[in-house]
């Protein structure tokens, strides 16, 4: 299994929004790097769900139900999709600024290319990331 991080901004689509739909595809892609993410996951890859914006913190664990697929909302048809159910909310969101502070974080993507909206995690950053979470 791999690990990723995928990123929303919550007024688009939030954490609460992806539980109450179960199953959702995660489109509107349109970044190269994250996309060949999108194209190298595979059907139990779990991954953290970030709010971005204002908020800037891990809340959830999503996990791919299908893997990736012509996105419907390209016109271009460059870019595809993966689906992901709702697997768990964190017990305590992990912040960014909590994730920079932590010395072992700093190869992660998400410290040194922020603005990627999918993003590989290697294992020992997400059981650090679950253990700062409060699992």
């Amino acid at each position: 299994m791999a690990y990723w991080l995928v990123k929303s901004e919550p007024e688009t689509w939030s954490w609460d929004d992806h539980v109450k739909a179960g199953v959702e595809p995660w489109n509107g892609v349109r970044n190269f790097q994250a996309a060949s993410h999108l194209k190298a996951m595979q059907i139990g890859d779990q991954a953290f769900f970030y709010h971005s914006g204002d908020e800037k913190a891990v809340v959830g664990i999503v996990e791919v139900t299908r893997t990736y697929y012509p996105d419907p909302t390209d016109p271009s048809g460059r870019f595809g999709m993966v689906d992901f159910k709702a697997v768990l909310p964190l017990p305590k969101p992990v912040t960014l600024a909590a994730i920079k502070a932590e010395e072992r974080l700093s190869n992660l993507a998400l410290v040194r290319q922020a603005r990627l909206s999918v993003q590989p995690v290697d294992e020992d950053a997400w059981n650090l990331i679950r253990k700062m979470a409060g699992e």
